[in-house]
C-alpha cells in the first residue's frame, strides 16, 4: 500500500491505516526536528503532534500531492508555530553543535562525515532546511517547492547555494 492510498483510508475514515503512516514516517520526522531543535525530548514531541494535525486536518488532504510533501509541509508548519508561540524554543547553533558533536562523534565512522555533520550545523536553518528535505529526507524539488510555496527554479537556486556553502564550511573545517 503507497503513502497515498493509506492516506486517503485514513481519510475516509478508516483510521487504522493511519498506523502504517506512523511507522514509516516516526523516525524521519523525528531526525527532521531533532536537527532543528536539538532535544529529543522536545523532537518527540514535535512528531507525535505532526501525527495529531495529521489526523485532524486528514480531510484537507489532497490525493494529487504526495503524501510525503504533505507531511512535511504539517511538520513545517508545526515547527513555526511553536517557535512563534515560544513552546518550543528552537536551541542556538553554538550549543547545539557542542551537544551533538559530543554524542555523535564515537558514532562516526570517519573524519569526513564528521566535516559534513559540522559543516551542515553551522548553515543557516533556511539552506540546512533545504538540504536535509532534499538529501536526507529525499524529498523533490517539486516537492520542497509546493511545501515552501516557491517555484522549483528557486528550490534549485537555494540547494545549489546551500551546497556551495557547504562546500566553503567543510573546506574551513579542514
Amino acid at each position: 500500500m503507497t503513502d497515498e492510498q493509506a492516506m486517503q483510508s485514513v481519510k475516509a475514515g478508516d483510521l487504522d491505516k493511519a498506523a502504517i503512516l506512523f511507522e514509516r514516517y516516526k523516525h524521519r520526522l523525528f531526525n527532521f526536528f531533532l536537527k532543528f531543535c536539538g532535544d529529543e525530548a522536545q523532537a518527540q514531541d514535535l512528531t507525535q503532534n505532526t501525527f495529531y494535525r495529521m489526523l485532524k486536518y486528514r480531510q484537507s488532504y489532497n490525493e494529487a500531492q504526495p503524501f510525503k510533501a504533505w507531511i512535511y509541509q504539517i511538520a513545517r508548519n508545526l515547527l513555526k508555530d511553536s517557535y512563534k508561540e515560544n513552546q518550543v524554543k528552537l536551541i542556538d547553533i553554538k550549543s547545539a553543535r557542542q551537544k551533538h558533536d559530543t554524542e555523535t562523534e564515537p558514532m562516526m565512522k570517519n573524519e569526513r562525515e564528521q566535516l559534513l555533520h559540522k559543516a551542515l550545523k553551522q548553515l543557516p536553518d533556511d539552506q540546512r532546511e533545504i538540504l536535509v528535505l532534499s538529501r536526507f529526507e529525499e524529498l523533490k524539488y517539486e516537492e520542497i517547492g509546493e511545501m515552501m510555496g516557491i517555484s522549483v527554479a528557486n528550490v534549485k537556486v537555494k540547494a545549489h547555494r546551500a551546497i556551495q556553502k557547504l562546500r566553503e564550511l567543510i573546506q574551513n573545517l579542514e
